[in-house]
C-alpha cells in the first residue's frame, strides 16, 4: 500500500496522522482511495469536476507528477507520494 505524506494544514481531515496509507497502482487510484477514507478531505484536494485543484502538487518520492504522467502516474508500496499546498505569499 503506498503511504501519501499529509501536509500540516490538511492533518485537521485526516485524524492528525502525517501520513495515511492508501490502496492503488496510479496517483489517482491513491487519491481516491485516500477521499474515500476521508470525504472532508476531497474538496481540498478536487474541484467539483474531480480535477485536481491548480494549487495542490503531488510529488512521487522526489518527483513532480506533472512532469510525469500526472494522475496516471504508477506507484508502488514502495514509493512516497507527498501532498504539497502550494504557498503564496505577499512582497512588499
Amino acid at each position: 500500500m503506498p503511504n501519501i505524506r499529509i501536509p500540516t494544514p490538511l492533518r485537521v481531515y485526516v485524524g492528525g496522522q502525517s501520513e495515511v496509507s492508501t490502496q492503488g497502482s496510479t496517483v489517482e487510484e491513491a487519491l481516491v482511495d485516500l477521499v474515500r477514507q476521508y470525504p472532508s478531505l476531497r474538496p481540498h484536494l478536487f474541484n467539483g469536476d474531480a480535477s485536481l485543484r491548480p494549487f495542490v502538487n503531488l510529488f512521487v518520492n522526489e518527483e513532480n507528477i506533472r512532469e510525469l504522467q500526472g494522475l496516471n502516474t504508477p506507484i508502488t508500496e514502495s514509493d512516497r507520494l507527498m501532498i504539497i499546498p502550494s504557498i503564496a505569499g505577499g512582497g512588499s
